[in-house]
C-alpha cells in the first residue's frame, strides 16, 4: 500500500487575520478528515517571516492536529533545527509524543535562508556546530536521566512516550548532514532521491559503528492536486502552484537539492515540468506512486477547492490504491 500524505503549509499571501483562522480551522478539519479516511500522514514544515504567511510554528499545528485525530502520523518535513533552544524542543517534542501516543515524526534540518537566521539572531555560519548540540541534546534528554548541557547538571521530564525516544531523523542533501546522523545512530531523510548519499551515509554507519536506515524519498515525488477536470484546475488554479514554486525558487541556491525544485517561471512550464501534478483520481491511481503527496491548500488555495480535492483523494484514490494489481505497484521510476 503506497504511504499517503496530506501536506499543510497554511501559505496565504496577502491574507487577513480574520482568513488566516479560518484557514487554520479548516485545515484542522481535513486533517481529521483524512484521518477517518485511514490516510496515513499530515505533513507540516517550518519557515519564518515569509510575506505569503508560511507556516512558522509546527509544533502548535501538530498538536492541534493530535487534538483532532486519533490514529493519523504528523511528520514536521522539516524543523529547522538552530532556530530553537534544544531544551525547549526537547520538551516540546516529548509533550506532543506523550499527547498523540508515539504519532510524532520529526526531521530535523539546518534550514538554507541565512534571513531567518537573522531574525532569530542566530550565528548562521555556526548552525552546523548548533544542529550537532541540538541532536546530542534532544537524545540525552529523553532519557530522563541527569546529563550536562553548557557546563550545567541538567534533568529534563516528562519522559516522551516513544522508547527509545521520538522519531527523529536527520533532513538534508549534504554529505555533513549524512555524517550527523550516522555518527548519532539517527536515520536519515536526504531532501531529493540521492541514492549517492544513501551510500554515503552506509559508509559512515560502518565507520562509526552505529546503525541506521534511510527514508528515501522516491525519484519521483510530484505535490498532487485531484479534480475531475486538470485542465480547468489548472486554468482556474495553476497560479497557486506557481506562487508556491516561484518561492520556492526563490529560497534555493544552485547547491540546495530538493524534491520540490521548480524551474518554471509560467502556469504551462510548472504543468509540463511535473513537480505539481494535477489529476483525476483514476490517473492518479495510475501513476503507480509509492508515496502520494496531497498539497489541497497550495500557494493559497481557496479552501473549498482543497475539500473538493481532499474529497476526491480519500474516497476514489485511497480506496483504489489496495486494489492495485502488482504490476502497477512495482512500476520502475
Amino acid at each position: 500500500m503506497p504511504v499517503t500524505v496530506v501536506r499543510f503549509n497554511l501559505v496565504a499571501p496577502g491574507a487577513s487575520p480574520a482568513a488566516l483562522s479560518a484557514r487554520y480551522r479548516a485545515a484542522l478539519e481535513m486533517a481529521a478528515y483524512a484521518d477517518e479516511h485511514g490516510i496515513s500522514t499530515v505533513q507540516t514544515e517550518e519557515h519564518h517571516g515569509a510575506e505569503n504567511n508560511w507556516l512558522p510554528s509546527p509544533f502548535a499545528f501538530a498538536g492541534a492536529v493530535f487534538g483532532a485525530t486519533r490514529n493519523i502520523a504528523v511528520t514536521m518535513s522539516a524543523v529547522i533545527g538552530p532556530l530553537h533552544d534544544p531544551l525547549r524542543l526537547a520538551e516540546e517534542i516529548a509533550v506532543l509524543d506523550l499527547l498523540s501516543g508515539g504519532r510524532l515524526v520529526t526531521v530535523a534540518g539546518i534550514g538554507y535562508r541565512p534571513e531567518e537566521y537573522a531574525l532569530f539572531d542566530v550565528d548562521w555560519k555556526r548552525r552546523g556546530r548548533l544542529q550537532d548540540e541540538l541532536l546530542e541534546t534532544l537524545l540525552k534528554a529523553w532519557t530522563g536521566e541527569e546529563f550536562t548541557y553548557r557546563g550545567r547538571t541538567v534533568r529534563l521530564t516528562p519522559r516522551p512516550f516513544t522508547t527509545p525516544h521520538p522519531l527523529l531523523l536527520v533532513g538534508g542533501s549534504s554529505r555533513a548532514a549524512a555524517r550527523r546522523a550516522a555518527r548519532l545512530g539517527l536515520p536519515f531523510f536526504p531532501s531529493a532521491h540521492l541514492p549517492e548519499l544513501e551510500a554515503y551515509y552506509k559508509e559512515r554507519l560502518t565507520e562509526y559503528g552505529t546503525e541506521g536506515w534511510t527514508m528515501m524519498p522516491a525519484a519521483e515525488t510530484p505535490l498532487l492536486h485531484i479534480a475531475e477536470d486538470p485542465d480547468r484546475a489548472w486554468a482556474v488554479y495553476g497560479e497557486h502552484f506557481l506562487h508556491e514554486a516561484r518561492t520556492y525558487a526563490s529560497w534555493q541556491s544552485g547547491q540546495i537539492r530538493s524534491a520540490v525544485k521548480s524551474a518554471a517561471t509560467t502556469v504551462d512550464e510548472l504543468r509540463a515540468e511535473g513537480v505539481y501534478r494535477i489529476l483525476t483520481p483514476e490517473q492518479c491511481v495510475a501513476q503507480g506512486l509509492d508515496s502520494l503527496v496531497l498539497h489541497p491548500l497550495a500557494g493559497g488555495m481557496p479552501v473549498e477547492e482543497g475539500r473538493r480535492s481532499l474529497r476526491l483523494f480519500a474516497e476514489r484514490v485511497v480506496p483504489a490504491l489496495g486494489q492495485l494489481p502488482d504490476a502497477v505497484r512495482t512500476v520502475p521510476r
